[in-house]
């Protein structure tokens, strides 16, 4: 029961994570490790999927701000926005690769929603930034890095 609980509060604290709430899974991830109960692999995925599904919600949210384009207090002239859009497919989709660093990486995925990434590239590129990351800090903890 105390893994099911461990589990879950993993999942939760990186789904939140990965919104624009300032929260951090890393702590959470890291005292699970500590207590040696846990397989770090069964952590390593359940704060990968915890974590990568955050940035989902917010790439959504990013598909549907783009619906009031048209409103008055929408931030971003229709020509800027198909610029912007332009420029990021052309360049800025590998900034998702940065989706994992604290402060800018949740706002990237909300962007990448804005400037209509497509959905596989998204999860394909967060993804591995994400989970990298996680297994990078496994690996640390545990003295393999």
């Amino acid at each position: 029961m105390i893994e099911v609980a461990g589990y879950s509060g993993l999942f939760l604290s990186a789904l939140i994570a990965a919104s624009l709430l300032p929260l951090q899974s890393e702590a959470v991830l890291v005292s699970l490790i500590m207590t040696e109960r846990y397989d770090w692999i069964m952590l390593w995925l359940v704060a990968t999927v915890g974590n990568v599904l955050g940035s989902i919600i917010n790439w959504w949210l990013g598909v549907y701000l783009v619906h009031f384009r048209n409103k008055s207090w929408f931030p971003v002239s229709e020509p800027r926005l198909q610029k912007a859009q332009n420029f990021y497919h052309r360049y800025g989709r590998w900034s998702l690769l940065l989706s994992w660093m604290p402060v800018v990486g949740d706002p990237l995925t909300l962007v990448a929603g804005v400037m209509r990434e497509s959905f596989w590239v998204f999860l394909a590129l967060v993804t591995l930034a994400k989970g990298g990351r996680y297994l990078i800090l496994i690996l640390s903890v545990q003295g393999w890095g």
